[in-house]
């Protein structure tokens, strides 16, 4: 039998590591989101990140694949008229 109070302590614990895991997705996620944005794809593959051993493979698709974006086309710079 457990004591109460460890109990307690641990119920705590878990609710803290439960916030601390919540934080670290959000902090991983956000720049995935806008990577696979600016790579032309739909950022909503950002969370496929959250299922085991497929995050791995997406990241290889990401590295790997050709990124839909067309570069942008050079221009001039601006030279100011001659006074």
């Amino acid at each position: 039998m457990v004591d109460p109070h460890t109990m307690h302590m641990m119920m705590g614990m878990m609710g803290i590591f439960f916030i601390f895991d919540l934080i670290m997705v959000v902090i991983v996620m956000i720049p995935f989101w806008f990577i696979w944005k600016k790579a032309g794809f739909s950022p909503w593959l950002s969370l496929l990140l959250l299922i085991p051993l497929l995050n791995i493979v997406m990241l290889y698709v990401l590295a790997f694949t050709e990124w839909k974006v067309v570069p942008v086309a050079q221009t001039a710079p601006y030279i100011p008229p001659p006074v």
